[in-house]
């Protein structure tokens, strides 16, 4: 990933200007690392942030990006030349007693998103698949989401929720943000929705593939099924909302999934199934399903 940073930069009328400046920018820092680099404020002082950015500068490393994270800690994205700025970074920050060092590294996507959220995701300390977001954190799961629909490759997803809490928006919205093109295998967000099968152009691998685990188990016939074990076999994401109900009717297990998000009103919530399938087949009476 490339990063470009403007300093002084004046309003340009010229494009062709605005390019070569942006190409001549690129090529500078196309040949640095990037870091991640948390601290925690022990003592709260003017220019402590000041401080910090002048040795940053003295050891040319450039802050790319930089926020609040939680418990008081402050993290920033940085690039760097040479490791060995690096090491003298951390030995010089690791002298200070206003602040305590506590990530230097290459970052990973939960580093990235902590600077960009100013908060980091939450996982399940006993199954590190488990990723726990409430309501008011929609703009971080769906950034979450967009990044894992960026990697190629098979991927399967599950989503677990109480009904009109966002799952299926943010999984749209993370589709939209991904550049992705999403297809609903079985849904409620058009009232009742089960396809059987798949137009040529919509077996390709830069699709996300939204299956609701409780309308293919109440609803679905075998055709409905097959469809689902040919989109399995497709090196492409695929989301399953419910995904707890949509092993009961399956070969797959939970071990099968690499991601299963949790999203809750609030954090005390119980997510439980009873409601759920309640809530959504009151829609499924008279003529409120769509088969395809």
């Amino acid at each position: 990933m490339i990063y470009y940073r403007y300093e002084n930069c004046n309003y340009i009328n010229d494009s062709l200007t605005l390019r070569k400046q942006t190409v001549y920018i690129k090529e500078i820092f196309m040949d640095r690392t990037e870091w991640y680099l948390e601290y925690e404020i022990l003592t709260n002082r003017p220019g402590l942030l000041g401080d910090i950015s002048s040795l940053l500068g003295m050891l040319s490393i450039n802050i790319i990006m930089i926020n609040g994270v939680e418990n008081g800690k402050r993290g920033m994205l940085i690039l760097s030349k040479y490791d060995d700025q690096v090491t003298r970074l951390r030995s010089i920050l690791q002298t200070m007693d206003t602040i305590r060092l506590t990530k230097l590294r290459k970052p990973n996507l939960r580093d990235k998103l902590a600077v960009r959220h100013g908060k980091y995701i939450h996982r399940d300390i006993e199954n590190r698949k488990i990723i726990r977001f409430v309501r008011n954190e929609l703009g971080l799961l769906v950034d979450f989401m967009a990044e894992l629909y960026k990697n190629e490759g098979h991927k399967l997803i599950g989503m677990r929720g109480m009904p009109r809490v966002g799952k299926t928006e943010s999984i749209v919205a993370a589709s939209v943000s991904a550049n992705k093109r999403w297809l609903f295998v079985s849904s409620t967000l058009l009232k009742q929705t089960v396809r059987n099968q798949l137009i040529q152009g919509e077996y390709s691998p830069d699709n996300i593939y939204i299956i609701d685990g409780v309308v293919s188990k109440n609803r679905a016939n075998e055709k409905h099924w097959q469809l689902i074990r040919e989109i399995m076999q497709l090196p492409a994401v695929k989301v399953v909302e419910h995904p707890d109900i949509f092993v009961q009717a399956t070969e797959y297990n939970l071990d099968d999934f690499d991601y299963i998000i949790e999203l809750r009103s609030h954090e005390d919530e119980e997510i439980t199934y009873d409601e759920v399938e309640k809530a959504q087949f009151n829609q499924g009476d008279g003529f409120s399903m769509f088969d395809f």
